[in-house]
């Protein structure tokens, strides 16, 4: 079937779009090879004359972008980990189980979502500083290994799955730990796949947090130690156009391996639900 006059310039609309959401990337990208005397040249040039490839080398050198890298790593892919688990059980007990007082009870623990996460800053801090975990893992890690929004998509997801499915199930005997284990989560990998890219990239790019909670350079994530590059009176802007260049790297792998199940999660269900 031929493309129609409206298909193509939908097309060529939408192409219009992804090349000027990529322009910040590309100039980011050529940035990162420039010397530091052309980052300000008047008239502005995308590529430099001189392209400067040990920046790449440099950025490890001038602070310790590898342990953060490392330490962003860690923390990202624990706390996606976690909130699979939490979510997903939290998720099956609303939807596929029945006790009183459930609908009000998801009502107040959705009623988290309307909570600005600036509200609760204070209060967790106060909390993981009590604890003694400031400087650590864990006071990175376990205020997020909990999810309102991630319940709530696994949620609307579960309740697709057909519900004499899940009877049945119960009439062969299988408890609530295998219909959950052998039943639940593979018919549930799309949310999950979905789940799982939407807390990864949110917490690669987690600042506010980290930045109050570390104060060694050994435990900060790769978005605070980029931040220590801009200083008050002067900026290196190649070398910090190349850490970013690094850092969006893990983001963009999770979402190229990954994109087939957020989209699919998306589209069949996790936004939906009976």
């Amino acid at each position: 079937m031929g493309k129609t006059a409206t298909d193509w310039l939908l097309f060529v609309v939408l192409l219009i779009g992804a090349l000027l959401m990529s322009g910040p990337f590309v100039w980011m990208i050529a940035t990162s090879f420039k010397p530091a005397a052309d980052v300000f040249q008047f008239p502005p040039t995308l590529f430099t004359a001189d392209p400067q490839v040990e920046n790449y080398v440099r950025i490890f050198s001038t602070i310790s972008f590898g342990r953060a890298m490392a330490n962003s790593l860690v923390v990202s892919v624990l706390v996606t980990l976690l909130q699979l688990v939490t979510c997903s059980m939290a998720a099956y007990a609303f939807a596929c189980l029945r006790f009183r007082g459930r609908e009000l009870l998801f009502l107040i623990y959705l009623a988290a979502l309307m909570v600005p996460s600036q509200v609760t800053l204070i209060p967790n801090f106060i909390l993981i500083k009590s604890l003694g975990w400031i400087d650590t893992y864990q006071g990175l890690i376990l205020p997020y290994a909990f999810s309102s929004f991630g319940t709530f998509l696994l949620r609307q997801y579960l309740k697709s799955i057909p519900a004499e499915l899940l009877e049945a199930a119960r009439i062969d005997g299988a408890s609530h730990a295998q219909i959950y284990l052998t039943i639940v989560l593979p018919l549930a990998k799309p949310a999950l796949g979905a789940l799982a890219i939407f807390t990864f990239v949110a917490q690669w790019n987690n600042f506010l947090w980290p930045l109050i909670t570390t104060t060694k350079p050994d435990m900060q994530v790769a978005i605070v130690a980029l931040a220590t590059l801009q200083g008050q009176y002067n900026t290196d802007w190649p070398l910090l156009m190349t850490g970013s260049v690094i850092a969006i790297v893990p983001v963009l792998l999770v979402f190229v391996f990954g994109n087939r199940a957020f989209i699919a999660g998306l589209t069949t269900g996790a936004f939906g639900g009976r």
